[in-house]
């Protein structure tokens, strides 16, 4: 096996866009289930939001490309404040239900070749640059990343450059809020509801401030999964996607600043490393053409990546970084 390739590969994964993307996702809902104890199920719908609201923002409507980022984030808002106005004040269930409803609706209305002219249809906004275009041409770099195994191409060393300030920033933004009074409410909420609401404070709309801001990370993963893509595709924005980044956020640990990070961080490289091993294995004969082919890499991948979540499940369910304590929620 290629050793080096395989070197090169997983390491520029490992600060590469997906590990952006998922820790964005998976700090989305670190706000909403890991702080607060919301039950979304639907962060891909967030995401499509972002990412098709700056891609169309530009592309269809003409927007600048800072305009087409403010309305992303108000198409967020508004999508958070439907999701959460009839729901949060019932059981939590409630969430859960509307929240992956709503994001399997929104990716095939995305898809749907009706509105083709608007959103691409199943095709996705790809034919049409403009949306990166701009972005592209804010790029300060002159060339690639070529550091020994270490390879990005420019666009995509902009694009994580990006993203890991984002990452930064959101990052600061969560410890931030944690330590405030604002912070220990929505941590009080997630241990008992009833307690907060008896000292006066409007659980529902600390609530609804927990799903805006957890959506807006959601929608800032969208948006970066656009940009290094060059396209929003309604297929990148799959229910599985939801799930992938709460795997992500339990294998950091819930209710921890940087477990997302963390999390993402060993999920992709994981996923990269294995599937690359494997490939590898398969070339050389290793593995033998009857056991498995090139097509069922992918496949047998995750079904590690399962295995290895479900002995996590069992050994250590707080996650690397996390605490029982964070995963005892009031779902009342």
């Amino acid at each position: 096996m290629d050793w080096g390739s395989i070197i090169s590969q997983t390491l520029s994964a490992l600060i590469g866009w997906e590990v952006v993307a998922y820790s964005l996702a998976a700090m989305g809902l670190n706000i909403h289930f890991g702080y607060t104890g919301l039950l979304n199920f639907g962060q891909a719908g967030f995401m499509a939001v972002g990412a098709y609201g700056v891609a169309m923002g530009v592309s269809t409507f003409g927007m600048s490309l800072f305009v087409a980022v403010l309305f992303a984030i108000a198409f967020t808002v508004l999508l958070a404040l439907l999701l959460g106005i009839p729901t949060l004040r019932l059981r939590a269930d409630y969430l859960a239900i509307v929240t992956i409803a709503t994001g399997e609706i929104l990716r095939l209305f995305f898809r749907s070749a009706t509105l083709s002219e608007w959103t691409g249809g199943s095709d996705g906004l790809q034919g049409n640059p403009l949306f990166t275009q701009q972005f592209k041409d804010m790029n300060p770099y002159t060339g690639p990343l070529d550091i020994g195994p270490l390879f990005l191409t420019q666009h995509i060393l902009w694009t994580v450059t990006v993203g890991w300030v984002l990452i930064a920033l959101g990052v600061l933004v969560t410890w931030l809020l944690m330590r405030s009074p604002w912070g220990r409410v929505i941590k009080g909420i997630r241990e008992d509801e009833e307690a907060v609401r008896s000292l006066g404070k409007n659980v529902f709309a600390y609530k609804m401030q927990s799903l805006i801001i957890g959506g807006l990370f959601g929608a800032a993963a969208g948006m970066i999964i656009a940009l290094a893509a060059s396209s929003a595709n309604p297929d990148n924005f799959a229910p599985q996607y939801t799930f992938f980044a709460y795997t992500v956020l339990l294998l950091g640990g819930a209710a921890r600043v940087f477990g997302p990070v963390v999390g993402a961080v060993i999920f992709v490289g994981v996923l990269v490393f294995v599937d690359a091993v494997l490939k590898g294995m398969l070339s050389d004969g290793i593995i033998p053409e009857w056991l498995m082919d090139g097509d069922q890499v992918g496949q047998v991948r995750f079904i590690l990546i399962g295995l290895v979540l479900m002995l996590l499940m069992i050994f250590r369910p707080q996650g690397i970084f996390g605490d029982k304590k964070e995963l005892q929620l009031d779902a009342r």
